[in-house]
């Protein structure tokens, strides 16, 4: 049986309904041995690293790691501070210094961009509309709260797991004008070919999910072909982007491998060298071990 690393899952998810050591047997039983558990607010950070710490006796499994931070889609847990002055309030993020004291916390994320839904939007009814436009607002507060915490991050010498959705060219201009010091990974990465290649430019580790087993994965294939082979990385983002076979149903740690057998026919290598690569990667961008 192959190691294979999950390197970016939520475990604290409710769909799991507190069963994450179940997830976790899963995992082990087809040689998932390695998972980072994705915090994406302050709530779920905690519970991140409170699900690592618990999970040191799980047959098989040889490490669960967690990262804390927030995610562009939870700003408006901020305080009211920071939604309306310009600049945030730093006492929102004492949260991710708090939790950073564990050795279990390995990075600062899923932190980033997203405009996708229009998040922000004047009501949630229009904001979950997937014609809605982000307001010029909140992008720029997206901007501030994503670069405030790459300045914690290199502050606390750890690397960022970046989210990124319709959000590119932004994207890449916040990288380029602030340097992320201790490495980043894109993650789920669903972009051209063209971006793809920006990103190695600045250093990126890149990781691919569920949706690059998907029929309509067309950028997708080539993008998998051309990640170099120290870059890579595999993950679920369960329990979301389940890949194909199962697609449709609930996600977890043990389809990691699904997504990893794609990888390697796209790559016409072994399922084995893809599982030993991305393992290694996974360790050495999480500084593990």
């Amino acid at each position: 049986m192959f190691t294979f690393f999950d390197s970016h899952t939520h475990l604290m998810d409710e769909k799991y309904d507190g069963n994450w050591n179940e997830i976790l047997k899963n995992a082990a039983s087809v040689g998932v041995k390695y998972i980072t558990n994705i915090g994406y607010n302050k709530e779920t950070s905690y519970e991140a690293v409170k699900i690592a710490d618990e999970a040191r006796n799980v047959n098989g499994i040889e490490g669960v790691f967690a990262t804390v931070g927030l995610h562009p889609e939870n700003i408006d847990e901020l305080s009211e501070k920071s939604l309306k002055d310009n600049g945030v309030a730093k006492e929102d993020f004492d949260f991710i210094y708090e939790l950073a004291k564990s050795q279990k916390v390995v990075a600062i994320g899923e932190i980033g961009l997203d405009y996708h839904f229009g998040y922000g939007a004047p009501n949630l009814e229009e904001a979950s509309s997937p014609n809605a436009k982000m307001s010029d607002f909140m992008k720029e507060k997206q901007k501030e709260v994503f670069i405030h915490q790459i300045e914690i991050a290199n502050e606390l010498k750890l690397p960022v797991v970046i989210h990124s959705r319709d959000a590119d060219m932004d994207m890449l201009a916040v990288l380029k004008e602030h340097q992320i010091e201790n490495g980043f990974v894109m993650h789920c990465f669903s972009s051209s070919v063209e971006v793809l290649k920006e990103v190695l430019k600045l250093g990126a580790y890149v990781s691919l999910a569920g949706p690059v087993t998907f029929k309509n994965a067309r950028s997708l294939i080539d993008v998998a072909k051309l990640i170099p082979e120290d870059k890579l990385l595999v993950e679920t983002d369960a329990p979301y982007l389940t890949p194909e076979p199962y697609r449709g149903k609930r996600n977890e740690s043990a389809y990691v491998v699904y997504t990893a057998q794609k990888i390697a026919d796209l790559r016409e290598c072994s399922l084995e060298k893809i599982s030993q690569i991305t393992t290694e990667n996974a360790k050495r961008f999480y500084g593990i071990n």
